[in-house]
């Protein structure tokens, strides 16, 4: 049966919340978020689906439901980070795929794109063209299953925690905006920890 990639990319677009989360106060207007208490950390892992990474449920538990990163709250919406708009609540369940895992389908994707020189007519090359990238849509989207992107860093970026699968705890930069890449965050050449991240959030940890 031929997938309608239109729908599909509607259907799993769906996953992102954008009327719940806004933009959360900075400067002068910013209040420190609390941390949360024990009952409402398993509260969020069972309406969400998952489990928090140890060190990250620790900071939640014991510094901040927010700070450094996006806070966790909960609004009429249901649990959930403030002011992201990027990740798909109905991919955290999914486990992280490592870009190495997708690389070959990637290629093959991109070597399918509709050429205008091979259709008929100009209305069945826009019809292959948007299913192809809407396809396109849903491929990016699967990349980041299982994570949330826990800090905005501007022009695009993002910081990524995984959350779900055999790379939880491990953090990630979204990088896609200019490098078309999902890099690991190292430390010393191992994967950089939630704590070590928060001590540092700097650039060198990303393996360009």
């Amino acid at each position: 049966m031929t997938t309608d990639w239109t729908a599909e990319a509607q259907r799993v677009a769906r996953g992102r919340r954008f009327d719940e989360c806004g933009c959360p106060p900075s400067g002068r207007d910013a209040c420190p978020a609390p941390p949360l208490s024990e009952a409402e950390i398993l509260e969020a892992e069972a309406e969400l689906g998952i489990v928090f990474p140890h060190q990250y449920r620790d900071y939640l538990l014991r510094q901040s439901a927010g700070g450094a990163v996006n806070r966790l709250c909960r609004s009429t919406a249901g649990w959930g980070w403030h002011g992201d708009t990027s990740t798909n609540y109905g991919l955290l369940t999914t486990a992280f795929p490592h870009p190495d895992s997708y690389r070959a389908d990637e290629d093959e994707l991109d070597a399918r794109e509709p050429l205008a020189e091979d259709f008929p007519d100009h209305d069945a090359y826009r019809a292959a063209w948007k299913q192809w990238d809407a396809e396109c849509e849903v491929f990016q989207e699967r990349k980041t299953s299982g994570a949330v992107f826990i800090q905005e860093n501007g022009c695009g970026f993002s910081t990524l925690l995984v959350v779900t699968g055999p790379h939880q705890g491990s953090l990630w930069f979204d990088g896609r905006a200019t490098c078309d890449r999902i890099l690991p965050l190292n430390l010393a050449g191992r994967p950089v920890s939630f704590m070590d991240w928060l001590a540092r959030k700097s650039m060198d940890l990303v393996g360009w």
